[in-house]
């Protein structure tokens, strides 16, 4: 099986999104620069890596938050995030109407939702897509890559990617990549106590 890895735009002061962000205003106050890397302008390397992102995904994870925030009309319409790649939504309810099969609500924790993950993803890697999963999946052990485009601004408050975690992770700096929109950085995640097979 393939790796899961988080994969996030973040700023210099360790937010993902600023204050008051919503489905009108997604990347929240003030931090709308936070993924100018991925606009047409941005340079060849920093095409490079969203290629080499988006080719090694085989399915998504993410919170219920991230999730009605962007399906649908006027986010992702019929489809997901990457298109028909699956997506695994952990939520505490199953929506009661019906959405695009693409997705699938998983309502026993994020756990299961990695392991059902990593079942249709075959040979490729899952993808945390946003902070909450991550925030949940880190402590348990389940995060192999966390991989960090790091912006050059200070946003202040929001969604912060790390706020929640109340112990030390040891990481390994595995690639680095400057380019003038962004520095993308790659981690390994160190030291986990229980092989992630043996978890889930």
């Amino acid at each position: 099986m393939g790796l899961v890895f988080a994969d996030m735009s973040v700023s210099v002061d360790g937010y993902v999104t600023g204050p008051n962000d919503s489905r009108e205003n997604p990347f929240g106050d003030g931090a709308q620069d936070l993924h100018a890397w991925l606009r047409p302008t941005a340079s060849d390397d920093d095409r490079a890596v969203v290629e080499e992102t988006v080719d090694r995904v085989g399915a998504i994870v993410m919170g219920r938050r991230s999730f009605e925030k962007n399906e649908g009309d006027g986010g992702w319409g019929d489809a997901g995030p990457m298109g028909d790649i699956p997506c695994f939504v952990v939520t505490h309810h199953a929506p009661h109407r019906p959405y695009p099969p693409v997705f699938t609500f998983v309502i026993d924790g994020v756990m299961s939702a990695i392991r059902q993950a990593r079942q249709a993803a075959g040979d490729k890697d899952v993808h945390l897509f946003g902070a909450t999963v991550m925030q949940q999946a880190l402590p348990l052990g389940l995060v192999d890559e966390i991989h960090l485009h790091v912006m050059p601004v200070l946003v202040g408050g929001g969604t912060s990617l790390f706020g929640s975690l109340d112990s030390p992770v040891g990481l390994e700096r595995i690639d680095a990549v400057v380019t003038p929109a962004a520095t993308h950085l790659t981690f390994r995640v160190l030291g986990k106590d229980t092989p992630k097979d043996q978890e889930i």
